[in-house]
């Protein structure tokens, strides 16, 4: 018998919630956006990685970039998982992982459609320090756990380069 590997890099729900109390931004302006946006493409250009990148302040968004192997498929994956963080609050990893740690899914307690809805990483909540989430940071392309983990390397360069 194949051992059942799980698809969300073992993490826990609050590990999860560890990397969004670690990633909270000091502002998101347009500039700050780009920036970010520009962070996440210089990281998946340098490995060629396949992925659609997106920085939304909502209602806005504010940084768009699909590098070569996205599809449009991608769009629909993004959409979903902001919809998931905007509702939530959360990244869309932890909204699947906490389900699963309950021993249910996220489709199965919520309802939502998953045509509308994806709980998969790679959507990470961007919020501001005093303020809470004001938008998100969108990775698809790769396997969850790897769009999810590409969203908190950028953050973390990110932030760093303005502690400097």
């Amino acid at each position: 018998m194949v051992p059942h590997v799980p698809t969300t890099g073992n993490f826990t729900p609050e590990q999860l919630l560890d990397h969004e109390r670690e990633l909270v931004l000091p502002s998101l302006s347009n500039d700050d956006a780009i920036d970010l946006g520009l962070t996440v493409l210089r990281l998946a250009r340098e490995r060629s990685l396949p992925v659609l990148v997106e920085v939304r302040r909502w209602p806005q968004t504010l940084f768009r970039a699909a590098l070569p192997g996205t599809a449009p498929d991608n769009d629909a994956w993004v959409d979903g998982k902001a919809r998931v963080v905007q509702r939530f609050g959360h990244s869309s990893l932890h909204e699947r992982v906490r389900h699963e740690a309950a021993g249910t899914t996220f489709a199965d307690k919520t309802g939502l459609p998953a045509d509308r809805y994806a709980a998969h990483g790679g959507g990470f909540p961007l919020a501001v320090q005093g303020t809470g989430v004001v938008g998100v940071l969108l990775v698809s392309g790769l396997p969850q756990v790897e769009d999810h983990a590409l969203a908190v390397e950028a953050l973390r360069e990110f932030l760093a380069a303005r502690r400097g």
